[in-house]
């Protein structure tokens, strides 16, 4: 069964509402999805039920996300399995803490903090939701969370009911101290469509068939979209075609009204291969980063061994230097042995010798000291490279945390999103946000501030040009009048994607702000060279 409010209106299930959060998470307003992995640290007692035991009860509880929510479980331990009856009440509509949240699962927490996905959680049209499934785990503590999708392998940080021991049940308690990856709200960006953006009382009312079948297709949206942010496309491609495949097939069959169960399959069996390719994609990506660094140690060695060849080499010649001392000096001695017979011709050959080696000390004294003076130089210039990288970094940090900031060979470009503005100006609630931006650059005043406003059509050029000069006004305004060099817009000459569908086209619509300076270096972090030192810290 699917809840009455989200039988009502499909606008309902992806509007915006407003978040209850536990901790402070930087909100995500362009169209390209990021993630990022936060962990928290939570306290919650998990149970070691008694094996091949008489069924025990326990409670659930909402957390200050959800504080209405209660439940409760039967759970019994059997041979080779254990078996959770669980009810739900009060379970309100999950896209009421952000539009990327279609779902709930619950989860079993290993003493260790490790978690198991056991099963999506849908309430009924009285908030009501009923779960029964088995687990291999003997001793775990169990959480529901909201969810951008139902195959996901990692809980997200809106926890809305945790367990709760009540006097009758039987088993171990065990104080759970555990540390979860949770995926913080926020960092779920699915480009929505623009039809389906209108208000709950102008939508379009589906039956509830319907609205399953449309929950599933977005629930396989979202995990699409979070397997290709990971990198997907590069590392797992066979998976993620297929997800696409079967996402395609389970759309055109909603649109021609056909076999809404199969249609449902396919989404969900989506959603599932699109999760297996995001976990593919990180696997690879952490080999390839184990794989450059033993390449790079590899590398390292072998300076070494050419660098202990080299010392061998000139240890070599310090011997026949030596050598050849001795031989002097022997020659020298024959000539003092000598000086009796012709004491003359030995005065000639011994300031002869001493002339050489004047000669010879002048120029090592010469070579010694041009030899320090280069590795001055050169230390001096590693020095003020590796300040204007910490600064370019230190910097990108500030501004990735207003808004996207990607570092380019033009310099850091501040991407601002069609949805910061109103027409031609900012909208005021973005103003602050554009502030920050403004104060960040502040603290660097020898850096060189460009701003461009970009439109995905001729019809919006104009636009794009007063866009640029709102920017530049806001940013005046924090004392940034002297490091702006140009303001202009640039049209349509330089989109970042194709410009077919609504959301490429949202996305070209944009304002950048390109940072630059002598202070932040001319080049990008990502083309500097680096050890195998810097990826070990």
């Amino acid at each position: 069964m699917i809840s009455r409010y989200l039988a009502g209106s499909i606008a309902l299930a992806i509007g915006t509402f407003p978040l209850v959060a536990q901790q402070s998470v930087p909100q995500n307003t362009g169209p390209v999805p990021i993630y990022r992995v936060t962990v928290v640290e939570r306290s919650i007692k998990a149970i070691n039920y008694h094996y091949r035991s008489e069924p025990t009860m326990i409670d659930f509880r909402g957390t200050v996300l959800m504080p209405m929510a209660k439940g409760d479980a039967v759970v019994q331990s059997k041979q080779g399995r254990t078996e959770i009856h669980a009810k739900f009440n009060h379970v309100t509509a999950p896209s009421g803490f952000g539009p990327e949240y279609l779902t709930y699962v619950l989860w079993a927490l290993t003493p260790d903090g490790r978690p198991h996905n056991i099963g999506e959680v849908i309430p009924n049209s009285l908030d009501r939701g009923n779960l029964d499934v088995t687990t291999d785990l003997q001793a775990f503590a169990m959480i529901v969370t909201a969810e951008p999708y139902s195959a996901v392998r990692q809980p997200s940080d809106v926890v809305v009911l945790e367990n709760q021991v009540r006097p009758d049940t039987a088993g171990v308690i065990e104080q759970l101290e555990a540390k979860y990856e949770l995926l913080p709200r926020g960092q779920y960006a699915y480009q929505v469509p623009e039809v389906l953006k209108g208000a709950a009382d102008n939508s379009r009312k589906v039956s509830m068939g319907e609205y399953e079948e449309l929950i599933e297709i977005y629930q396989a949206q979202n995990a699409i979209g979070a397997a290709r942010a990971a990198g997907a496309a590069d590392f797992a491609p066979d998976q993620i075609a297929k997800a696409d495949r079967l996402l395609t097939e389970a759309q055109q069959r909603h649109a021609r009204k056909a076999d809404r169960n199969f249609a449902i399959q396919q989404a969900r069996e989506a959603a599932q291969t699109a999760e297996d390719a995001r976990l593919i994609a990180e696997q690879r990506k952490t080999q390839n980063r184990i794989v450059l660094a033993q390449t790079e140690a590899i590398a390292a060695q072998q300076a070494k061994l050419k660098a202990d060849e080299a010392l061998a080499q000139a240890q070599e010649r310090a011997a026949a230097a030596r050598a050849e001392a001795d031989a002097e000096r022997e020659v020298r001695r024959q000539a003092e042995e000598q000086a009796r017979i012709a004491k003359n011709r030995a005065a000639e050959i011994q300031a002869q010798l001493d002339a050489e080696r004047a000669q010879a000390a002048t120029r090592a004294a010469s070579v010694n000291s041009a030899a320090v003076a280069v590795a001055d130089v050169a230390q001096k210039r590693r020095i003020e490279e590796q300040g204007r990288r910490e600064a370019r970094m230190r910097l990108m940090q500030q501004l990735n945390l207003v808004a996207s900031t990607l570092d380019t060979p033009r310099g850091l470009v501040v991407t601002l999103p069609n949805s910061w503005f109103q027409g031609g100006e900012v909208r005021p609630r973005y103003a602050e946000q554009l502030a920050l931006v403004g104060r960040a650059i502040s603290g660097h005043p020898s850096l060189r501030v460009e701003i461009g406003g970009y439109s995905a059509n001729k019809a919006g050029e104009a636009e794009s040009t007063r866009r640029a000069h709102a920017v530049a006004d806001l940013m005046r305004r924090e004392g940034l009048a002297g490091a702006i060099a140009a303001v202009r817009g640039w049209g349509t000459s330089r989109p970042v994607t194709a410009n077919s569908f609504a959301r490429e086209r949202e996305e070209n619509q944009r304002v950048e702000i390109v940072i630059s300076g002598d202070e932040i270096g001319s080049a990008a972090t990502w083309e500097q060279p680096s050890n195998l030192s810097t990826l070990q810290r």
